[in-house]
């Protein structure tokens, strides 16, 4: 079981990689998967102003992990201290030996999202055990698969816990399988399934697109500096232990989720894959097929604001300059909707 330290003996230290950022790190004991000692991080903007509209905590997604600060500054300057996870295996939590982002369960992450949820809530509040909600969940692509799938269950199993989440924001989630049809068959499924438990680290025998990547960072046609030893360029290896987690996890969320808050997904207007760097992904999700993101969307709770945005990458927030500032501008509207916020500026 992860514990959660008090604040006095938390032991926050700089971040390696953004500056004014700090890091803790959560252990999480020995791997389910058996890959030895695991930990998560918690990533934080050191010395930020005292919260006054709540909390933000923001889980990324596949060869992915936080270094969006111009989300984080959107969000402190509206009021809210902003907290990024990245998960086991992920970014910062990736340790020599262990295969990155690799899971048979996407359940497991319950374990640094609750305890990270705990950290939060007591930082922001002074107290883990508070029922008034103040935290947003955001969560973009793998991630906007994994935080309906828990919030979910903290509503059934969990509801004090719950009690603390206020609101949920998915940036372009992965809520089924894209390709050709064949794929979401119940007998390519059970495949999937059973290759996953007999080698679940077995890579599938497909290469991985880079032109997500090079339309993002700066050495190729973006204008994003980030970590590619975290983020390559074109992806880590998918394996079918992995992909039989999210296709267990995308069933589960077919057959209908009461995530019990409010919530906004944010999405590109059209799809464009390309098996190289073209400028037409510069203005399209060149990742998932927003068609499927729109069909699914309706069905993780009752109260689901769902919005195409025009010519956004699949990373809603590291689109060019107008869809990013339209992503934003959606965000800030839903904000007033629902929870009655101005532009705070």
């Amino acid at each position: 079981m992860v514990g959660v330290t008090t604040v006095r003996s938390r032991q926050w230290r700089p971040d390696e990689l953004l500056d004014r950022y700090e890091v803790l790190t959560i252990p999480l004991g020995d791997d389910p998967d058996g890959e030895g000692a695991i930990e998560a991080t918690l990533v934080r903007q050191a010395g930020s102003a005292p919260a006054t509209a709540g909390a933000v905590l923001y889980v990324h997604g596949f060869t992915d992990y936080f270094f969006q600060e111009e989300l984080a500054e959107f969000f402190h300057d509206r009021g809210y201290a902003f907290y990024a996870l990245d998960l086991r295996k992920c970014g910062r939590s990736l340790l020599d030996g262990q295969q990155p982002h690799f899971t048979t369960d996407l359940e497991f992450y319950d374990a640094e999202l609750n305890a990270a949820l705990d950290i939060v809530t007591e930082e922001t509040t002074g107290d883990t055990g508070a029922d008034g909600a103040s935290v947003i969940v955001a969560a973009h692509s793998t991630g906007g698969l994994i935080a309906p799938l828990w919030l979910d269950r903290l509503r059934r199993t969990d509801p004090t816990r719950h009690r603390r989440i206020k609101g949920l924001v998915l940036n372009s989630p992965w809520l089924d399988l894209q390709g050709e049809a064949v794929l979401r068959t119940d007998a390519v499924g059970l495949l999937i399934k059973g290759i996953g438990k007999a080698r679940a680290k077995t890579e599938l025998p497909r290469e991985l697109s880079g032109a997500y990547g090079e339309s993002l960072h700066v050495d190729a046609h973006g204008e994003w500096t980030y970590d590619l030893r975290r983020k390559p360029l074109g992806g880590f290896p998918v394996t079918f232990g992995w992909l039989s987690a999210v296709r267990a996890g995308q069933r589960l969320l077919h057959r209908g989720l009461d995530i019990g808050v409010p919530a906004l997904v944010l999405r590109s207007d059209k799809s464009r894959f390309k098996g190289a760097y073209h400028p037409a992904v510069d203005t399209a999700d060149c990742v998932l097929d927003v068609k499927q993101i729109a069909q699914w969307s309706g069905v993780i709770g009752r109260r689901v604001w769902a919005v195409a945005v025009p010519d956004a990458r699949h990373d809603v927030f590291l689109s060019l300059e107008k869809p990013r500032r339209t992503a934003y501008d959606e965000v800030q509207t839903w904000l007033n909707a629902v929870f009655g916020e101005g532009a705070q500026q």
